[in-house]
């Protein structure tokens, strides 16, 4: 009888494309989606906070009391395998350029260290996704940016991109699959094709055009990375009318702190340039990074009420281990002010989202996700979320709503009868 294997994923969608490419190389062994049932568990791992190794940590640590073998692989592989395995915490270590030789570290008897090199591209591709609706494509792995504050180039390693044709290939065979909506994913998406000559808006003016295609969502972009030939796609249907662009702050001056590449008021008029063509817009934003005084604070706040923001990902800076951020001791803040701040934003969007939901009342396309406590849920093409009350299995299929009413936190229709 096979071993059983479960695959645990922490943080990003660049990390579920990645599980899934792991369970393609896996062939003497019984995948299971059941960790109850599983001899060894494989942690793709996210390491992008304090609060994320924690996490993890703790999720090895009750694997390791039920007597199951762990391989550790994913970011944290690389910034935190070597000492969670002389800890004897987990059994081995596999670094991302390795996924290919999966089956064979399963087989392990002895524990074993493999990191690899940091400067891979996967050649194989994922044609299938368990439990999911959508299909999830990687474009490239990596990141040129030297954040003060991040970690993840040094788990990731520098930019680089898959080619285009293999990856307009992937998308072809996705859609004669059965995916029509696809989430482009990486480490850095918006610095696609620069060092090949070629640039994310050109990819994405190819993509659009691959019959079956309905909807290509993308992950967070650089404001300073979006140029012509990306802006040249917005007024096309099969776009996401929604982007995630990551502000990090709206101070000039913490900008610099953190050593980012964008300005605030460029960053505003790219914003209400966007948002003029009828898109929802979301952010991330760190809140209590070493520096922000309360006149950078009061600065920060003015500026982001002026922007068009309709969701964010708000978090409390935490210094990261070889980084700049966390040599830095002026202006600390302390951890209620950094909470009361990040309260304080989150509710200035959410509101800004009820508002937008309400002036932008058109007829929503909806792919179905997922049924919870007797509803079905999904996300139009706001990337807000709907639920849905049916007397049928609606699972996995588009709907066009006109009818619907706005609630506070999200929309809500019947479609029963």
């Amino acid at each position: 009888m096979k071993e059983k294997v479960f695959f645990k994923t922490f943080g990003c969608r660049t990390n579920i494309y990645d599980t899934e490419l792991l369970k393609r190389y896996v062939k003497d062994f019984e995948i299971t989606n059941d960790e109850k049932e599983a001899q060894i568990v494989v942690v793709n791992s996210c390491t992008v906070t304090n609060g994320a190794d924690s996490g993890i940590k703790s999720y090895i640590n009750t694997m390791k009391k039920q007597g199951i073998k762990v391989i550790l692989t994913g970011c944290g592989a690389v910034s935190k395998g070597k000492e969670l395995l002389e800890q004897k915490q987990i059994f081995g270590v596999l670094g991302a350029s390795n996924k290919d030789k999966i089956n064979e570290f399963l087989s392990a008897k002895t524990s074993f260290y493999e990191l690899g090199n940091l400067n891979f591209i996967d050649k194989d591709i994922v044609c299938e996704y368990e439990n999911h609706t959508k299909a999830f494509v990687k474009i490239q792995e990596g990141c040129d940016f030297a954040c003060s504050y991040c970690i993840i180039p040094s788990v990731r390693g520098k930019s680089r991109s898959v080619e285009e044709k293999d990856l307009l290939k992937q998308v072809e065979i996705l859609t004669q699959n059965g995916y029509s909506e696809i989430v482009l994913t990486g480490t850095n998406i918006g610095s696609y094709g620069i060092k090949n000559g070629t640039t994310l808006g050109k990819l994405l003016q190819k993509m659009g055009k691959i019959s079956g295609i309905k909807r290509i969502r993308l992950g967070s972009l650089e404001p300073a990375q979006i140029d012509e030939s990306f802006l040249e796609i917005l007024n096309e249907a099969w776009i996401e009318k929604h982007l995630h662009i990551a502000l990090q702050h709206t101070s000039e001056k913490m900008l610099r702190i953190m050593r980012r590449r964008s300005h605030t008021d460029n960053d505003l008029k790219l914003f209400d340039h966007i948002a003029s063509k009828g898109f929802a817009l979301g952010t991330d934003f760190i809140v209590g990074h070493p520096g922000e005084s309360e006149y950078i604070w009061s600065e920060a706040l003015n500026h982001f009420k002026n922007f068009p923001l309709t969701h964010i990902h708000a978090f409390i800076f935490s210094p990261r281990n070889n980084t700049h951020s966390a040599t830095m001791k002026e202006d600390l803040v302390s951890g209620d002010v950094a909470k009361e701040r990040l309260n304080l934003l989150k509710d200035i969007v959410e509101k800004n989202n009820y508002e937008f939901r309400k002036k932008n009342k058109a007829p929503l396309e909806i792919l179905v996700e997922t049924q919870k406590d007797g509803l079905f849920e999904g996300y139009d093409q706001f990337f807000n979320k709907i639920k849905i009350k049916s007397d049928r299995d609606i699972a996995k299929e588009w709907l066009l709503i006109d009818r619907y009413e706005i609630q506070e936190k999200y929309n809500y229709t019947n479609i029963q009868g």
